[in-house]
């Protein structure tokens, strides 16, 4: 490939994630306005992110009223599901796209009536790569992994859990049949990133999702 169609393609990748930058601003500046704290989950297919929302979809419905926008290539698999504990989902089928942008959450404060929500979570595609470079403006970013990923699931995907606010290690029910040290993923996620809160949990027990809902709405 030629040098200057490479640096063209450098230049076009920088003002796409500059311009979706400026966006994400935007749509935290509206999303403070109105008065919604808003969450974005990400994590790979089959971490958990779905069956932990749910959780604490159903812990918090009676306290907020909650929108859940889930992002995936096709079908509405995910929206399904939380939408059987009452509460309003939107389904954002990406098609090619590897994760949600600031674009999409644009759209979505443009055009659904939210002066009711007052929490906004956002289910991002499965994906461990893309979302790092796509921040959507919300308050907080949550990245979950799990044991079943293997030990080294941390350390090979870097960039999100640098700039994530809370990381949870799932799947922490699995850890007598896993030969996975949960405390060294722990200190993979330290090193990466000195300020991120590291909660493990099981979806399926609940263990630990109490404390994962606080920082959450914190």
């Amino acid at each position: 490939m030629p040098e200057k169609e490479i640096s063209r393609i450098i230049e076009l990748n920088e003002d796409l994630i500059a311009n979706n930058e400026n966006l994400a601003e935007q749509n935290k500046k509206t999303l403070k306005e109105l008065n919604i704290k808003s969450v974005d989950f990400v994590g790979a297919i089959g971490a958990g992110k779905t069956a932990i929302i749910e959780s604490i979809v159903q812990q918090l419905s009676k306290d907020y009223n909650i929108l859940v926008v889930n992002g995936d290539v096709t079908t509405r698999v995910d929206a399904n599901r939380i939408e059987k504990h009452g509460v309003t989902t939107i389904q954002i089928n990406t098609g090619r796209e590897c994760a949600l942008n600031s674009y999409h959450i644009s759209q979505v404060i443009k055009n659904y009536d939210l002066d009711q929500v007052n929490l906004l979570l956002i289910e991002n595609v499965g994906n461990l790569i893309c979302p790092s470079d796509f921040i959507l403006g919300t308050d907080k970013r949550v990245v979950i992994v799990s044991i079943t990923e293997g030990p080294w699931v941390i350390r090979k995907h870097p960039m999100l859990f640098k700039y994530s606010d809370i990381a949870v290690i799932n799947k922490i029910d699995l850890k007598d049949v896993m030969d996975v040290d949960i405390e060294e993923m722990i200190k993979d996620g330290k090193k990466i990133n000195p300020n991120l809160k590291i909660i493990t949990t099981s979806a399926l027990t609940g263990e630990n999702i109490p404390q994962l809902i606080n920082e959450v709405i914190k």
